[in-house]
This record gives C-alpha cells, structure tokens and sequence, in this order.
C-alpha cells in the first residue's frame, strides 16, 4: 500500500483508476481494516491500493461525502465510482477491487 499526501491525491484522481483507502492513526477499527487490504494489496499485485490520513485530507471528507473512517474510494477517471465503508472480510475487498476492474 502506499501512502500518499494532499498534493498527490489530487493528480492521482484523475488518472484511470484509483483504489483509496482513508483511515485515521488512532481509530482500531482502521488498524484492522488496513491489515486486510495488506492482504488484498499482495494478492492483486497488479494494482496499486494507496492510503491517506484523513486528518492531513482539509476540504476531501466534505468534496467527496465522506462520513467515517474506514472507508475505501474508487475512482475511475476522475469520478468516485464506489464508496465503501464495512471493510467485511479480505474475500469480500478482493472481490470488491476485482469486480471494479483490477
């Protein structure tokens, strides 16, 4: 997975297809979510699952709707195609990410 601030985020959006994952550092429920997309991450090598701190994001929750952390954005060509907040099961994110074109 890889980290990335405001100022990528934003070129990022725009390119063909981008998996976010949003969390915040002391949220539990995030820690766990990010393990499981660790997983997802190293099964689908062929595509790039990048993460933000929410926290360090001013104006993003607002822009894009977001109400809570953990959540999971994929864009496709600059629109949010899917938001996804219940990170269920590494099956059920692989399946997720495969199903939107990885």
């Amino acid at each position: 997975m890889i980290e990335v601030n405001e100022k990528q985020l934003s070129s990022l959006i725009e390119e063909d297809r981008l998996i976010l994952y949003l969390y915040t550092p002391f949220c539990g429920t995030c820690q766990l979510a990010k393990r499981m997309l660790t997983v997802v991450d190293e099964t689908v090598p062929e595509t790039d699952i990048h993460m933000a701190n929410l926290n360090y994001l001013p104006g993003f929750p607002e822009r894009w709707e977001v109400e809570s952390v953990p959540c999971l954005l994929i864009f496709e060509k600059g629109k949010l195609h899917t938001k996804q907040y219940a990170f269920q099961s590494v099956e059920f994110l692989y399946k997720l990410i495969k199903q939107n074109g990885a």
